[in-house]
């Protein structure tokens, strides 16, 4: 005891209430500790009975409208079925290559009784398809205006929708006719924005934007917002969502927030579809035989079948043809907005519209910014006023009037010219968006803004509407002269790099009608080559553009577009079909040669992107050989004469190019407009004075160099005399007018 009070004596006293004092603040501090514990786990079992709740109230309302859990394997619909007491059905076990690979055995039939209603085709709510009520795109029955970007996919912005949803509920909105719409910061418009569009419309183009009354007000979503199904016959609720800005037309997500999520397999129609219609699920349809005569008169309408295509309601369900595995991909948060551009003449109205609801239905609301359609001086009634009132009901879409037929090249200029979003993407007016299609393509270009991604475009039946699959490992090339098809991606390169079938593929030359591209990077290439006509060549012009300038073309396997192949091209050329696609690919041939961009050569892009080539550039090359003088051609002071000849003499070597030019190096032979004379000039592919038919289907010229440029057929011809060169009237039997290349690669 006397040993502890001394130990408590001065010093040591102050050191033992410290210890007591701490030994006391600690026990206080865990008894809080706990008490925070107890809170925290009682707020945690509080949201988690809220979220049971809120789970139990969306599985009733999802029973209520009808959505089913779609199948991953076989047949995969991306909407199921719906009956009309909102029971669940299965969907038929049907497996996707046999139906997709033209081994489709349970061909839909159309029967009248089942089909039509005193010449109407009926849905499955007992309402009147709008398509089938007219005749040659004639009245529509007019229906209330949905707004498709109300409706909210995900319940948070990364959160992948479980089902892909059949019905869009619609907010109910009573608008104050004066009351103010909030202010979009989103909607502001750059000067050069506005000067573009004036310039526009003074030169012809009408822009239409969307009406006042149309657009919706900037608000937010409350707790309990009544919602009013598709069919109109009750009212349910639909929990809270995230804050969304709702102003019309302009991304709904001003601030984009880190992370990746994955790919959004949306589909949103405003009514649940119908799942015997014809055509649903992109299904084959076997019209019957007394339809043969309806089908062959509207034919040329659009050079398919379009008589079966206004049958098949525009909302309609295709397969989802995806690889497995894309459904998993992570794409951005963060991606970039895009507008999507339609070019358009006299297009067959139910194709527009199935192109224009692929696109809404399928697409996140929050990155499509808007769709602008650009008609190019259509003539069809249908395309005038009741394609505005249709598109009225969908606040994105703006519709842009061409006064005069511009072409396709041009026409896209001007929709690029207004476009707001971040990305242009260019589709075709008659195809049809499958689901996730758009995220990996902008996914491509958040990652690099100068790749150019495609999608892998499928094929939709001209004759009975059907969506089928195409091959994997599929690209875009050319051959001469400048042609373009599809080709296989070779087997050495797949084992290479070990290519998966969701890898992206390098594309030596793009389709042309359905690609995306970086806005800025678009005009930093020079856009369009503007002096291109109506159609043929400009997808071999921008594909040249993009790799000799630093960028890469790519086809995105899960991105994945139906489109109407047409055996026939139906445009309109203002002057003959084959000199306008010549007049073309000649422009686009220039590019080499003006550098304009001061990119790389098109040989580095022949040896480099596409060094699997098998035609050569050239038709012909190395000497020239007279069968009269038995000597060859040689250019000598910026003059032509003959020497003997010489595969070692580089004044003896000529190119015959697939452009038709005698060319030694920069300087192609050109005939005059009179006389007999001919002269030397810096190669242009623009000017005809340097054209020169050789091994022409003429059986009796086919030797003989024919000047393009000369009215009469005159041909190149030596003069023995003097061993020169001249123009002469063709001679099929003269000697001194036949000639011969000794590297002969092509024969026409």
């Amino acid at each position: 005891m006397m040993k502890v009070r001394r130990y408590l004596r001065g010093r040591g006293r102050v050191l033992a209430f410290v210890f007591v004092a701490s030994v006391i603040w600690l026990l206080f501090d865990m008894a809080a500790l706990r008490l925070s514990i107890n809170d925290v786990n009682s707020q945690l079992l509080r949201e988690r009975v809220i979220r049971e709740k809120e789970i139990m109230m969306m599985k009733k309302q999802q029973q209520h409208v009808g959505v089913t859990q779609p199948k991953r394997r076989g047949f995969r619909h991306p909407v199921q079925k719906v009956t009309h007491a909102g029971k669940i059905q299965q969907s038929p076990s049907i497996k996707l290559d046999q139906i997709y690979r033209h081994k489709l055995d349970p061909k839909l039939e159309v029967k009248q009784s089942n089909q039509r209603d005193g010449g109407h085709l009926l849905r499955s709510d007992g309402s009147k398809s709008a398509l089938s009520n007219q005749n040659n795109g004639g009245s529509l029955l007019k229906k209330k205006a949905v707004n498709l970007d109300l409706n909210v996919a995900v319940a948070s912005e990364t959160q992948v929708q479980p089902v892909v949803r059949t019905s869009k509920p619609v907010l109910k909105k009573e608008l104050d006719k004066t009351a103010q719409f909030a202010h979009n910061p989103l909607d502001k418009e750059s000067k050069t924005d506005r000067k573009v569009e004036e310039d526009l419309v003074k030169s012809g183009v009408n822009v239409s934007q969307p009406k006042a009354e149309e657009a919706l007000p900037a608000k937010t979503i409350s707790q309990q917002t009544h919602v009013k199904d598709a069919n109109k016959k009750e009212m349910v609720k639909q929990f809270s969502k995230p804050n969304i800005n709702l102003q019309a037309g302009y991304n709904s997500s001003a601030v984009r927030k880190p992370g990746v999520h994955k790919v959004l397999s949306l589909d949103m129609t405003h009514a649940p579809r119908d799942p015997n219609a014809i055509g649903q699920f992109g299904l084959a349809v076997i019209l019957p035989g007394s339809k043969d005569a309806e089908v062959m008169k509207r034919w040329n309408e659009g050079h398919f079948n379009v008589y079966l295509s206004d049958q098949i309601p525009v909302d309609r369900a295709v397969p989802d043809t995806r690889p497995e595995t894309c459904a998993q991909d992570l794409v951005h948060n963060s991606l970039p907005t895009t507008t999507v551009i339609f070019c358009f003449v006299d297009e067959v109205w139910s194709t527009l519209l199935r192109s224009v609801h692929s696109v809404l239905n399928r697409s996140p609301p929050q990155l499509l910014m808007e769709i602008i359609l650009v008609d190019d001086a259509s003539t069809k009634d249908y395309l005038k006023e009741q394609l505005d009132e249709y598109m009225s009901q969908f606040p994105k879409v703006r519709i842009i009037r061409l006064k005069e037929r511009q072409g396709l090249i041009r026409a896209r200029l001007a929709g690029a010219a207004v476009a707001k979003g971040e990305v242009l993407t260019f589709l075709d007016s008659h195809i049809e968006c499958n689901v996730g299609w758009l995220e990996p393509l902008l996914e491509r270009i958040h990652l690099d803004r100068k790749k150019v991604p495609c999608p892998v475009i499928e094929v939709i039946s001209d004759k009975d509407m059907s969506y089928m699959l195409v091959d994997n490992f599929q690209r875009g090339i050319f051959k001469w002269p400048m042609v373009f098809g599809w080709s296989p991606v070779p087997e050495d390169v797949i084992k290479k790099n070990n290519m998966k079938v969701t890898d992206p593929i390098r594309c030596p030359v793009m389709a042309g009608g359905l690609f995306s591209i970086d806005k800025k990077y678009f005009f930093e290439l020079g856009a369009y080559d503007p002096g291109l006509d109506v159609w043929g060549g400009e997808n071999m012009e921008i594909s040249f553009k993009i790799w000799m300038c630093g960028g890469e073309i790519e086809i995105i396997p899960c991105s994945r577009v139906g489109h109407i192949f047409r055996g026939q091209n139906p445009y309109k050329f203002p002057k003959d079909r084959q000199k306008t696609v010549e007049r073309n690919l000649a422009r686009v041939a220039e590019i080499e040669l003006r550098k304009r961009l001061k990119c790389k050569s098109f040989k580095w892009y022949l040896d480099n992107v596409f060094p699997d080539m098998d035609t050569p550039a050239i038709k012909a090359e190395g000497l020239v050989f007279n069968r009269g003088l038995r000597k060859c051609l040689a250019l000598r002071k910026d003059s032509l004469s003959f020497e003997i000849c010489d595969l070692s003499k580089q004044s003896q070597q000529f190119n015959y190019t697939w452009m038709r030019n005698i060319r030694h190096q920069d300087l192609c032979v050109a005939a005059q407009s009179t006389g007999s004379g001919f002269a030397l000039l810096p190669c242009d592919n623009t000017k005809r004075e340097l054209r020169w038919y050789y091994k022409t289907s003429n059986t009796a010229l086919t030797e003989h160099l024919i000047s393009e440029f000369v009215s009469d057929h005159m041909c190149l011809e030596a003069e023995p005399r003097d061993d020169s060169v001249r123009l002469r009237p063709c001679q099929p039997s003269s000697v001194f007018q036949k000639w011969e290349f000794t590297h002969p690669y092509v024969r026409q």
